[in-house]
């Protein structure tokens, strides 16, 4: 099932095409908070290789330190609303519920760091096969994003996961080891994944 590239006039995605979406290499995103919701297939897509992950001398003083608790989907829909909270945004209030009902379904999973028993940092993503379809992330204390990411990537790895899609390439995800690759190599990539049937969890 392929979804097309237009505008959706769903106030909520259902999660079959949701996943359909994934599968054929689509992503939706709204174009507002209260805008409506457009799919999108990039000509370059940001990956992030699970065995080339980059971690500088100093973050790895920051992970020796231990300060945060990471967890998994013990806050996803906070996380959601956390990602959402900026001046511009694409997390629409039909997007976080939309997603909410893919995560009660088991495919849409959250990663938290904690510090002090608060919320420092969170993102979530969708996974398929032996993929992991990365959305969005939100930070409040410095270095918490790139140590959640960071065990992000070594779970999906444990996990015998194959690829980490984040979308787009930014600086950020750059020095942590992304890079860009064609869409016609992220196909097959993606095809290859989808045959194989991984858990997040358990």
């Amino acid at each position: 099932m392929n979804v097309p590239n237009h505008t959706s006039s769903l106030r909520i995605i259902e999660p079959e095409i949701l996943l359909a979406g994934y599968a054929s290499g689509y992503f939706p995103m709204a174009e507002s908070r209260e805008g409506e919701i457009r799919w999108y297939q990039p000509d370059l897509r940001g990956i992030i290789p699970l065995d080339a992950l980059k971690i500088s001398r100093s973050l790895h003083q920051t992970l020796k330190k231990n300060l945060f608790v990471i967890r998994l989907n013990t806050a996803f829909e906070d996380v959601m609303k956390c990602c959402a909270e900026r001046e511009e945004t694409w997390i629409s209030e039909d997007i976080i519920r939309s997603y909410v009902q893919l995560h009660h379904l088991g495919y849409a999973h959250s990663v938290e760091a904690w510090k002090d028993d608060q919320l420092a940092v969170g993102l979530d993503g969708v996974t398929l096969g032996a993929a992991f379809f990365g959305e969005s992330m939100f930070s409040r204390v410095r270095d918490a994003s790139k140590v959640a990411l960071i065990h992000l990537v070594r779970h999906l790895s444990e996990k015998k996961f194959e690829l980490l899609d984040t979308q787009f390439l930014t600086p950020h995800l750059a020095r942590l080891g992304a890079i860009q690759i064609p869409h016609v190599e992220y196909l097959a990539m993606l095809k290859r994944a989808l045959r194989k049937r991984r858990a997040f969890l358990g």
